[in-house]
């Protein structure tokens, strides 16, 4: 699959920068463990704020997957299922958690957190994919008890995301993936934007990709299985 990937950008840095990628199952625990290692810092470059949903920018670290929306959730639909981890400054999606432990709810879009979104392809946008929308009225549309409400085929899962040094991570555990290990992945690092006023754009695009873990988009990774070792 062809990606353009973007050459000058503000956040087209090393904290963008691939190097590896794994997903590991921890088999005695029932977990997986969802990784991207990039050439600098990761997570340490968070949007600036734009002070408006609309056009509020969303940088995010990708897991593109070869696995059915349904093992999440959703209802049966043409896309890629990805795993996003993202950070936005300009508004609050996932309003069950408080990912910056304030008793507040509704202010750490900005904390790096995850999603599970099914992405198409979009020419509209000069990244190529955008988030899949639907009518609200669509009473086909199936989405987990903890999507944030939007009319995109997104959720809000609440694993909890960690970054030390050039890694940045996300643990899921298998009951909330259908138990399934047998996946394929491949990771992107990206800056996208919201659209609330334009209804020639997506409501949720990919403006930029800085960086593929395989380079095409292949999805060429599998998932590693070990057991973790207790003292």
């Amino acid at each position: 699959m062809c990606i353009t990937i973007a050459q000058t950008d503000p956040y087209n840095t090393d904290a963008f920068a691939i190097e590896k990628t794994t997903v590991t199952h921890i088999t005695n625990l029932n977990l997986t463990v969802w990784n991207i290692t990039v050439k600098g810092q990761a997570g340490s470059k968070t949007p600036a704020p734009n002070g408006a949903l609309d056009g509020a920018p969303v940088l995010g670290y990708v897991f593109p997957t070869s696995l059915s929306p349904t093992a999440v959730g959703f209802n049966k639909t043409e896309g890629i299922l990805a795993l996003a981890l993202t950070s936005h400054p300009d508004f609050d999606d996932t309003p069950l958690w408080d990912e910056n432990s304030d008793s507040n709810y509704g202010n750490d879009g900005v904390v790096w957190h995850p999603h599970w979104v099914v992405l198409i392809q979009d020419e509209r946008v000069d990244g190529g994919f955008s988030v899949k929308q639907f009518k609200k009225a669509d009473t086909s549309v199936k989405l987990p008890p903890t999507n944030p409400g939007m009319p995109m085929y997104m959720d809000s899962p609440g694993f909890p995301v960690s970054t030390a040094n050039n890694s940045i991570q996300v643990t899921v555990p298998g009951y909330r993936m259908q138990n399934q290990t047998d996946f394929s992945f491949d990771a992107v690092t990206a800056f996208m934007k919201v659209n609330t006023s334009d209804k020639s754009l997506p409501m949720l695009g990919v403006y930029r990709v800085y960086s593929v873990a395989s380079g095409d988009l292949s999805l060429p990774y599998k998932v590693e299985k070990k057991t973790q070792q207790f003292d």
